[in-house]
């Protein structure tokens, strides 16, 4: 019974990793001559064991042969003429593909995948798939011709290009021209991509390429014909509107019509604000000017005049006559300042008119009496 159990035991693990170290790939593929191809070549790690070694061969004409071989030791190409060719992933667990690069006709054969394994207990497990390629020359398809980033029309003095795209076996040549197949043209380019760096309105008109490879047949296909329009900004555009145009303007009423903007001149605008800006600094200095004369603290000045006419007498002694004489008149004006409020500016200036010429009359009137006596 014991040894039926481990018995049981024994092939579902044999199972099991047969399951999980099952090499998975295509049977049959086909290369383009000049491109690359992967063969597949892809099984699930496991890890009770350990890839050892990894071995690619051919078989062409029933005479084998090892194109790459890994191992401890590192990865080895045993072809020259798969050198530089040929590589096999490293950092990919569980995926051993082959890929090849720059077909050739002499690629085409059965590629043998071999990937050999160490279990825990030091026994080997081997497994492999075969996947048949076969290398052909494929003649090239009608080219399509794709715009830049601005399209089919553009501005004047810019910058575009016009891509011309088909598939087959390289390599393919491409051939550019202004014009239309079958009408006069011009050969213009010798590229896939045709530049322009500035463009001019010279450059309006159609083009079309055409794609050619290297194949028994030499198939050479040409792409329509597309048109490039530039455009001049510095001029307004003229268009011919057509007779449903016309009638719909017409039908429209002119409140419905859309109208033309137009726009200041940048200089205009610069003048505008800069006059805006001076005239409120004018207003702020006005303001800030009438605020500091009302806030200083005028005063008025009260004037006071004060005559004092002393009369000196003077005696002798002939007849006891006395002589009175005429003192010297003296004037105290005394100055007092008092603060005045701002509605008072105009009165103070008239009171102190009034003051003075009453009493300049006075003192003139009194100077009068004086010299009569």
């Amino acid at each position: 019974m014991e040894k039926l159990m481990w018995l049981v035991a024994l092939v579902n693990s044999f199972i099991f990793c047969n399951a999980i170290l099952e090499l998975t790939g295509t049977h049959d593929t086909e290369g383009t001559w000049k491109s690359s191809i992967t063969l597949p070549c892809i099984y699930g790690p496991s890890q009770d064991f350990v890839q050892q070694t990894v071995i690619w061969t051919l078989v062409r004409d029933q005479s084998p042969a090892t194109v790459f071989r890994r191992d401890s030791s590192g990865d080895h190409i045993m072809l020259s003429r798969y050198r530089g060719r040929v590589s096999v992933p490293k950092y990919s667990p569980g995926d051993v593909s082959l890929e090849i690069e720059k077909l050739e006709i002499t690629d085409s054969g059965h590629y043998t995948c071999k990937v050999t394994w160490r279990a825990q207990n030091n026994s080997l497990l081997t497994k492999e798939r075969t996947t048949t390629i076969k290398v052909v020359k494929v003649a090239v398809t009608k080219p399509i011709i794709r715009a830049g980033n601005l399209g089919f029309t553009v501005p004047k003095g810019a910058r575009t290009s016009l891509t011309c795209s088909a598939n087959g076996s390289p390599p393919i040549t491409y051939r550019w021209f202004k014009g239309e197949p079958g009408g006069n043209t011009v050969l213009v380019s010798n590229h896939a991509v045709l530049m322009f760096d500035l463009l001019r309105t010279s450059d309006t008109g159609k083009y079309y390429c055409e794609a050619e490879n290297r194949v028994s047949s030499q198939v050479m296909q040409q792409s329509d014909a597309v048109q490039l329009t530039v455009r001049d900004l510095t001029k307004p555009a003229t268009t011919v509107p057509s007779s449903e145009n016309k009638a719909n303007t017409t039908a429209k009423p002119v409140s419905e019509r859309g109208h033309r903007r137009t726009g200041l001149p940048f200089y205009l605008i610069i003048l505008i604000v800069v006059l805006c800006v001076a005239v409120v600094f004018v207003v702020v200095a006005v303001i800030l000017c009438r605020r500091k004369t009302k806030e200083d603290n005028p005063y008025e000045v009260t004037y006071q005049n004060t005559r004092n006419d002393t009369r000196r007498q003077t005696c002798s002694g002939v007849n006891d006559k006395c002589k009175y004489e005429e003192g010297k008149p003296t004037v105290k004006n005394n100055f007092m300042t008092q603060p005045v409020k701002e509605n008072e500016y105009e009165t103070i200036s008239i009171k102190e008119t009034n003051e003075c010429k009453s009493l300049v009359n006075a003192m003139e009137s009194e100077y009068e009496v004086g010299d009569v006596q």
